[in-house]
């Protein structure tokens, strides 16, 4: 095996492996929010340019309903939890027992029950590679956005300034009833940042 090969699988044994403690952080803080037992599949992981995401999550055209938030510290970057609508209203009706309304609109209570999710899996995330990096990693406080998937990523960049080229995808399932839920969770950190996370995981880079 090359060794560009080998430092790419190692990479990605690496992040499924920070994906998998972050998913069961995310599982533990979600059933003490709800009082009740929250499954999430075992996330699937991968490095994706960054141009790529909105396709990802339907197109550029396609709402979706958005967590995002900066990350700061050590290795700083953006963070966005995406899922689609039909997906966002079957999470607030299977995990959370709130019937969503008819129509596009959400009720203050939905954007604070997305919005807290959001918040709870970001975070968990963040922590599980901060404690496998021993890096300084934090969140800001996140904001919700319900539009298309270009403009909420148009309105990171406008925010946040440059993103970085590459971004960890982690594609979360959440089960309830066999009723299965989809979300996307990126991390695009800063162009200097991802040096940094890689260099403190131990991953070999020329």
């Amino acid at each position: 095996m090359a060794f560009n090969e080998f430092a790419d699988e190692f990479k990605l044994d690496v992040l499924k492996e920070v994906g998998n403690i972050g998913a069961g952080h995310a599982a533990t803080a979600l059933s003490r929010l709800l009082d009740k037992p929250v499954d999430m599949a075992v996330p699937t992981v991968s490095l994706v340019p960054f141009q790529e995401i909105a396709d990802l999550v339907g197109g550029f055209e396609q709402v979706v309903v958005a967590v995002f938030l900066r990350v700061e510290g050590d290795a700083p970057g953006n963070m966005f939890f995406i899922i689609q609508e039909n997906s966002a209203k079957r999470l607030l009706s299977s995990l959370l027992s709130i019937e969503p309304g008819d129509g596009a609109a959400y009720t203050e209570m939905e954007f604070s029950a997305l919005n807290e999710i959001g918040n709870i899996l970001a975070g968990s995330y963040l922590s599980s590679l901060a404690d496998f990096t021993n890096l300084s990693m934090h969140p800001t406080v996140p904001s919700l956005a319900v539009d298309m998937a270009g403009a909420i990523l148009s309105y990171g960049l406008l925010q946040f300034g440059q993103m970085g080229d590459s971004a960890m995808l982690i594609e979360t399932t959440f089960l309830e009833d066999r009723d299965e839920v989809e979300g996307h969770f990126f991390l695009i950190p800063d162009p200097d940042s991802f040096e940094k996370i890689f260099r403190a995981l131990g991953v070999p880079l020329e």
